[in-house]
């Protein structure tokens, strides 16, 4: 059980630091009188994205685990890649969720597996993060509602 949770771990600190890079590209790439909001959004998304992977990384190193260096990286954000179109804040938007929903699948079986290992500090991490992930998506879906698709 212990190995899923470390797993998981790994997994979940490599999705954050993906975001990142993505969330911070799209914040740079976007344009258009309607992307100021999103772009905002991304910018301080990315603070606190960098800021779950640190903890994920403490934890993996608290559980005597190193987290992965850039080697182990396999990308798979592909609907969060820059828009070709750079005014599509409405590609970027579907992407975001995607990434959320991700996230919070992950989140939730990591809470289930360290819940599993009696591992309480894990557990903890994985409801922190949880909370931030759902108060993004719920954003984001808020943001879907004022980009209708044309």
């Amino acid at each position: 059980m212990a190995d899923e949770v470390t797993e998981l771990l790994t997994k979940a600190y490599i999705d954050e630091l993906e975001t990142v890079m993505n969330y911070l590209t799209n914040a740079i790439v976007l344009d258009g009188v309607h992307a100021e909001e999103v772009k905002e959004s991304l910018e301080a998304d990315v603070e606190e994205e960098l800021e779950h992977a640190r903890m994920l990384g403490n934890r993996l190193k608290q559980l005597d685990e190193s987290p992965p260096g850039s080697m182990e990286f396999e990308a798979r954000q592909s609907s969060l890649q820059p828009p070709e179109d750079t005014t599509d804040v409405q590609s970027v938007i579907e992407g975001v969720l995607e990434a959320e929903e991700d996230a919070i699948e992950t989140y939730r079986a990591l809470f289930e597996a360290a819940g599993e290992a009696n591992d309480p500090v894990t557990e903890d991490v994985a409801v922190t993060i949880l909370a931030d992930e759902e108060a993004h998506r719920t954003e984001f879906r808020g943001f879907q509602k004022e980009f209708p698709n044309d």
